[in-house]
């Protein structure tokens, strides 16, 4: 108790200094240490939300482009060749501009978008909010979070313009192809920019977890003990300690790659032949990059699906005036999930040559996520069942995770078997899979928490009627791109084909592309509907006129409505209860601020 003393005694003397420095240095802020080189975690939440949806509508648009080609194989666009130039030759969008069409828009959506957009933006905003700290452990680690993904960001939107093109491997980058410059015109310089970017990237993922981690286990304010935080702050806690150990092999298998393209080394490279002329290279394995890699890219789901998690418990607990149900099975779920995200990363590998026997291993762990998973999926529907449901975007969205979380996650179990997974890898099923699972749930965890969370961002709304709409067409059309590609993927159809309209097995799929194609572009102009709410609201939504306008019981709704660098202008608030007390004892809600009465009930 008395270690407990002297950490809250450390916390209010820290506490006491930050507010001073805020209150003598609060007229002192110019533009560019405001808005620009700011240490404010709010600020820098933002930095990496519209960065974030920058890279969203560039990776979303290079689909649209590359659907276009698998939509309508033997069309040609005119204005096709006005955009791209020479990689759009006659309207029609060449083999090599495909492929790397296809490597960036992976690259960006699962790194720059889902992963420093989703975690960058709601781990800086919510963490110290929803704690009860002033800023981060370290602000300035933080700065240079966002500014080394701004310079990953730089490097990669350089590699758009060179003239040999942008990588063109596939997001994995996978070595021979990636390792060797003159295999095709996308393995050249476009290779380098790319893994220098990644390598920037993970320095900015590695400074944000440490910081994460500091934070929320150094600075909660007194009462806060770890069992009363939200769920939010939970899921960013895993998210972080994912990315602390799993980012660091990836930089070693960029680097390994960087040293066989540059320095003569194999470490990935034997036996290789280019134009019937034999290589020097020996003694190297193309497989060892893929455990580095999967060895991360695993982790990765999770570093994505995580954030996501945590928002939607606190949204649906928040739109259905009810307590999460299974407060401790959520977290004993998120803590299984992060151990077995670690054990299952050669089941991208069943067809690589692994012993079956050692496969089965990972069948069975591959499986055995499917447990906490199940636990999380109950726990939401008996969250919102028999609610007061408030049928805000952000709830929708909510409920449309759940919805693709099961869907998504329910073919998974197909591809973990690896009987069935060597014939489904590299088919159209494995990108149906994923994308429902993974990339369209993490965009709606993402779109809740921006509906949900944009009032404490700006202390405006976002337009709801534009936002039900966003909801509807997003959901609908995610159903009808994805699922459909299923059925292409069990009838064999391969992945990253430039044109599968010469296979007689696949041609019977032309008019289900062509429609696919249609809805893809439908799709994204309703994505731009939303970047057009979420712009115009910053300026023009309507003002926010209460501290807490969802009735919420967490920490950051009780800050002024334009909070200053510090958060709250006096003391900290003191926590007494969870953070989950609604609809008890005949009250809508009880903030965790308020002291637990003498006759209330146990929750």
């Amino acid at each position: 108790m008395s270690n407990e003393a002297t950490l809250h005694s450390q916390q209010e003397v820290m506490h006491g200094a930050h507010d001073h420095h805020d209150h003598e240095h609060h007229h002192e802020d110019s533009f560019i240490s405001k808005y620009v080189f700011s240490m404010d975690h709010k600020m820098i939440a933002k930095q990496f939300l519209i960065t974030g949806i920058v890279w969203a509508i560039i990776g979303a648009f290079f689909s649209v482009l590359f659907r276009l080609q698998l939509g309508f194989p033997d069309a040609t666009f005119p204005w096709l060749e006005s955009i791209l130039g020479h990689w759009a030759k006659g309207g029609r969008i060449t083999a090599e501009a495909y492929y790397a069409l296809v490597t960036m828009h992976g690259t960006i959506l699962v790194f720059f978008v889902l992963t420093a957009g989703l975690s960058g933006t709601f781990s800086n905003l919510l963490i110290p909010l929803q704690v009860g700290a002033r800023d981060m452990a370290s602000p300035f680690m933080n700065c240079l979070s966002y500014w080394f993904f701004f310079l990953a960001s730089l490097v990669m939107m350089a590699s758009l313009f060179v003239q040999t093109g942008p990588a063109s491997g596939g997001w994995t980058m996978y070595p021979p192809l990636s390792a060797l410059g003159d295999a095709s015109i996308g393995s050249k310089i476009g290779v380098d920019l790319w893994l220098t970017s990644m390598a920037l990237f993970v320095v900015s993922q590695l400074l944000g977890g440490l910081n994460y981690i500091s934070t929320l286990l150094n600075m909660r304010t007194k009462g806060m003990a770890m069992t009363k935080m939200p769920l939010t702050i939970w899921s960013f806690f895993f998210t972080a300690v994912l990315g602390v150990l799993s980012f660091p092999v990836l930089l070693s298998g960029f680097i390994l790659l960087l040293m066989d393209r540059h320095a003569g080394t194999s470490f990935y490279l034997s036996d290789i032949f280019i134009a019937g002329k034999a290589l020097a290279n020996e003694g190297g394995s193309a497989i060892l990059y893929q455990h580095l890699f999967w060895f991360l890219g695993h982790p990765e789901v999770y570093i994505i699906i995580l954030p996501a998690m945590g928002m939607v418990s606190e949204v649906l607990a928040v739109s259905s005036r009810k307590p999460i149900f299974g407060y401790l099975a959520m977290i004993g779920s998120l803590f299984a999930i992060c151990i077995l995200a670690f054990l299952v990363w050669a089941h991208h590998m069943f067809v690589t040559g692994l012993n079956p026997f050692l496969g089965a291993f990972f069948v069975l762990l591959t499986l055995l996520i499917a447990v906490p998973s199940a636990i999380k999926v109950f726990n939401w529907i008996t969250t919102i069942w028999k609610g007061n449901i408030n049928f805000t975007p952000a709830s929708l969205f909510s409920i449309g995770f759940v919805s693709t979380f099961i869907s998504g996650g329910l073919t998974g179990i197909w591809l973990g078997n690896s009987s069935i997974d060597i014939h489904l890898h590299d088919t159209m099923f494995v990108i149906a899979h994923f994308h429902i699972v993974m990339g369209v749930s993490a965009f709606f965890g993402m779109f809740a928490g921006i509906y949900h969370w944009f009032p404490k961002m700006y202390g405006r709304f976002m337009n709801q009627t534009i936002g039900y709409i966003h909801f509807w067409v997003t959901m609908i059309g995610a159903y009808l791109i994805f699922w459909p590609m299923h059925y292409e993927g069990m009838a064999g159809m391969p992945r990253r084909y430039y044109d599968v309209s010469g296979w007689a097995s696949f041609k019977q799929f032309g008019g289900l592309n062509e429609f696919i194609t249609i809805v893809v572009i439908l799709v994204f102009a309703v994505q731009l509907l939303f970047v057009f709410n979420f712009f115009y609201s910053i300026f023009k939504g309507r003002k926010l006129t209460t501290q807490n306008p969802w009735n919420a019981t967490t920490l950051e709704w009780t800050t002024p409505i334009h909070a200053g660098h510090g958060n709250w202008p006096g003391e900290i608030p003191e926590v007494y209860r969870w953070a989950y007390d609604y609809s008890k004892d005949g009250r809508d809600f009880i903030p965790q601020t308020e002291p637990i009465g003498p006759n209330e009930s146990a929750h």
